[in-house]
């Protein structure tokens, strides 16, 4: 263990003993003990190299090619599980490994019917797997084109972590990230609001009536976020968490 965690500092890990834990917890055998520990060397994500992150209270299912959920997000679930009525429906759009839909539905008591929708084919094999126990379903597309049309018109809780990175700023990720998250998780356009713009435009499509959007943003972005979701129909405000430094824009549709 020692060696592990000496290699791991090494390389550069801020909580190497607790990830040298990890690793010994998630190895079946030495050498795949060891074949783990030189993919955290090598700079791959900890929640690749062993295939979960923690969420919400939930360990989801992650690996290579997969965006990692943040702990900054579990606010904008937070927020999210205030919103949500037993038996409301809810759509995890842009969802990547599905971590805010499942986590959502499983703090809600007596569930929720619950969607999530992404682009990336790889993400959704993840997502599968953790909105299963949830009874939730799966839908391929780039945004609302993923949905049936029987989803229209009756979202009560919309939960999004759309990329909001900046072009132009990819570069001053962490390596973590950059060389080992799909980019189409990460980049937002030139001043990173590109997805966040074209989710605002149709939510009120979507969303049932006075039914709510949450989507996390940057304090700095914040007010480009609301203003997308202003010109889209909604009633706004926006939260932040000083403890997470998170940022979530809620949208309200009409009620009638």
């Amino acid at each position: 263990m020692a060696s592990i965690v000496e290699r791991l500092r090494a390389a550069g890990c801020v909580f190497a003993e607790e990830e040298a834990d990890l690793l010994v917890s998630a190895a079946t055998d030495d050498g795949h003990l060891a074949g783990m520990v030189a993919r955290r060397v090598a700079g791959e994500p900890l929640e690749h190299v062993v295939g979960w992150a923690e969420f919400g209270g939930l360990r989801v299912w992650v690996g290579a090619g997969a965006f990692v959920p943040r702990r900054r997000t579990e606010f904008l679930v937070r927020e999210a599980v205030g919103l949500t009525r037993p038996g409301a429906v809810v759509l995890d759009l842009c969802c990547g490994v599905g971590a805010l839909g499942a986590a959502l539905a499983s703090q809600v008591p007596g569930g929720v019917e619950l969607h999530a929708a992404d682009i990336d084919p790889a993400a959704l094999e993840y997502a599968r797997r953790n909105v299963a126990p949830h009874g939730g379903s799966i839908w391929q597309g780039d945004l609302y084109a993923a949905l049936p049309a029987e989803l229209r018109g009756r979202v009560d809780v919309l939960v999004v972590n759309a990329p909001y990175v900046p072009t132009e700023e990819i570069g001053f990720m962490p390596p973590e990230a950059r060389d080992h998250e799909p980019l189409v998780s990460l980049d937002g356009g030139a001043d990173g609001l590109d997805v966040h713009r074209r989710v605002a435009a149709e939510a009120v499509r979507w969303l049932a009536p006075g039914g709510h959007l949450l989507i996390e943003t940057s304090a700095r972005q914040s007010p480009v976020t609301a203003s997308a979701l202003t010109a889209g129909g909604l009633a706004v405000r926006a939260v932040t968490s000083e403890e997470l430094y998170a940022t979530v824009v809620i949208g309200r549709a009409p009620v009638g």
